[in-house]
């Protein structure tokens, strides 16, 4: 396990584009969680909470991926996320904390140290990857894997897993890391250098409190490389539509950011006219901001734009 970012790591191991690989993963606190009796406190999570930045979102890592160099964006589709049997959620006391109740003299009940453990049931597929999460007796929901932190190695820095944030990935906590879509990242160092870890089985918009549904995982990848091809932050392409990731607060200028990158993309890729995009980030029923993360001093958003535009734009213009 390591706790950054880093291009002096060796390599775990070499994978060719398109070669398809598992990684095993640890949850956020290094599996120190596993019963209600285990509270988020300073005897349980100590030495992780005495370093700054704290320790946190192990990785698996780094794996070489072949023919990727600085200037090409690696493609990484996520094949599969199985979650282990369990996960935890917690509230976390302390100055440490990202849980904004933390010292509410109006949430007492909130401040923790507390927490829950939630089952993980096999669904269709006869693993938790389409499963069932157990709350409680009387609350369950559908189990909704993804990766929380992802990243290539920086060229210049060290960064930290919990802390790190950037062109190169880090702790996004975005939950359309998941099954059947592709996260793009801009290639710093030969190899790429990939690093996972922090997978959830299942978050709410903003993860409030800071802390998901965390879990131990198998995460099944493929990588691939488009050569010699810029972009300025992380992308996500889904099924039926594409999203331009951004980090930072305040939240409004991450979010128009984002929306003026993904106007590039949608006119430097897709052939649209500027104009039009332009209208439709305002016109648009299905333009959809996401906001995946804002826990402390991390915020990670998105914007969507549906593929069926793009299809449509194209059609028109031929």
């Amino acid at each position: 396990m390591h706790f950054t970012f880093d291009k002096s790591i060796p390599s775990v191991t070499k994978v060719a584009p398109k070669e398809v690989f598992a990684l095993e993963t640890e949850d956020n606190v290094c599996g120190r969680i596993r019963s209600d009796r285990d509270l988020p406190t300073s005897e349980v999570l100590g030495d992780l909470l005495e370093t700054s930045p704290i320790l946190g979102n192990p990785l698996n890592g780094p794996v070489f991926i072949e023919g990727a160099e600085k200037g090409d964006v690696l493609i990484v589709k996520i094949v599969d996320v199985i979650p282990a049997e369990q996960g935890y959620t917690a509230l976390v006391p302390g100055k440490k904390s990202f849980n904004p109740l933390r010292d509410s003299a109006s949430w007492l009940g909130c401040q923790g140290p507390f927490t829950r453990i939630i089952k993980h049931l096999p669904g269709p597929s006869g693993t938790t990857a389409d499963g069932k999460g157990i709350f409680s007796p009387s609350t369950t929901w559908d189990l909704k894997p993804f990766v929380g932190t992802i990243g290539v190695a920086p060229e210049l820095e060290v960064v930290s897993s919990v802390s790190g944030q950037g062109a190169w990935g880090g702790n996004l906590d975005c939950r359309d890391i998941s099954k059947g879509n592709e996260l793009h990242l801009p290639v710093h160092v030969d190899g790429g250098l990939l690093f996972v870890g922090d997978a959830h089985a299942t978050q709410s918009d903003s993860e409030f409190t800071g802390l998901a549904d965390e879990c131990r995982a198998e995460v099944v990848l493929s990588c691939d490389v488009i050569k010699k091809k810029t972009i300025p932050y992380p992308r996500i392409e889904k099924p039926s539509s594409i999203i331009q990731l951004n980090n930072g607060l305040p939240l409004e200028r991450s979010i128009t950011q984002a929306f003026l990158w993904l106007m590039e993309w949608l006119v430097d890729e897709y052939k649209m006219d500027e104009r039009d995009v332009c209208m439709q980030m305002s016109a648009n029923p299905d333009v959809r901001i996401n906001v995946y993360q804002m826990a402390g001093d991390l915020a990670t958003v998105g914007v969507e734009f549906p593929k069926k535009y793009l299809f449509e734009s194209m059609r028109f213009e031929k």
